[in-house]
């Protein structure tokens, strides 16, 4: 009889668990099964079954902590209640047909640590308050129709190691504050409209290893900060308006793989980073 009892309590384990997922976390992934038209996904969701069973939902202690429903084919909006998902570490929702602008509510998702929204329909301005999400690692955003400007609160990710935000309609210069991001190894903001002087302050990003400027409204000196950043291995500058002489900085960085420059504007440089500092 004990081991009968002990046969069916180990049966009943997973039933247990499933059962503690809260309702809450529940309804908030059916409204983004049901406002992105989930039944013409790739791979749908059962809605009868156990969420542990859906596609691109991971669970930890009976908390939803990861969405991966990239090139799935979603189509339609991010509801507002997806902040219910307050556990949730992983949002990936790339490459798929989702219009509408980012949901405000996404901040107070504090848990989050990467953002995959790239390849998308998305408009509309990025969140001011999104310095809020303080454990964000990875913020990738490409391919969409955001407008607006980098939000200044942007410096209070200190966490921030990849900031991709390349082939939107952004615009504006780049925040001051983006000196605060020490950890970061990428910053790509190409195919944008974003302009104004590279603040010096750039050279204090020293773990960057990828830097792309090219494609937008950028002018001036490059500022010799940049021979600063000793880990870089990509630096794209091209179709900007940058003066300066980008053979001696190419030469100052020793890691340097990928280097692309204005093939004009390098042939008209006659000041070497060094003079244009002691002017």
């Amino acid at each position: 009889m004990k081991i009968l009892k002990i046969t069916v309590l180990f049966y009943l384990i997973p039933t247990l668990v499933f059962a503690k997922i809260s309702q809450q976390q529940k309804a908030a992934l059916i409204d983004l099964y049901e406002s992105t038209a989930g039944d013409k996904w790739h791979k749908s969701w059962d809605l009868k079954q156990p969420v542990s069973s859906w596609y691109g939902v991971s669970l930890e202690d009976n908390n939803v902590v990861a969405l991966d429903l990239g090139f799935n084919n979603l189509n339609g909006q991010i509801p507002a209640s997806i902040s219910d998902l307050i556990h949730l570490k992983v949002l990936n929702l790339s490459f798929n047909k989702l219009v509408g602008e980012w949901p405000s509510s996404i901040t107070g998702m504090r848990n989050l640590e990467e953002i995959k929204l790239f390849s998308n329909e998305f408009s509309g301005s990025i969140p001011q308050d999104i310095g809020l999400l303080t454990n964000l690692k990875s913020l990738e955003i490409f391919n969409n129709n955001f407008t607006g400007e980098l939000p200044e609160s942007m410096g209070n990710l200190t966490k921030l190691e990849v900031l991709i935000v390349s082939s939107n309609r952004l615009t504006g210069k780049l925040p001051q504050s983006i000196s605060n991001l020490k950890a970061l190894r990428v910053l790509s903001v190409f195919d944008n409209t974003f302009l104004g002087n590279i603040p010096d302050s750039i050279g204090e990003l020293k773990a960057l290893e990828e830097l792309v400027l090219s494609n937008n409204a950028f002018y001036g000196d490059l500022p010799d900060k940049l021979a600063e950043l000793k880990n870089l291995k990509t630096l794209l500058l091209s179709k900007n308006q940058f003066k300066g002489n980008f053979a001696a900085l190419k030469e100052q960085l020793p890691h340097i793989i990928n280097f692309d420059a204005d093939e004009s504007t390098t042939k008209n440089a006659v000041a070497t980073l060094d003079e244009e500092n002691d002017d």
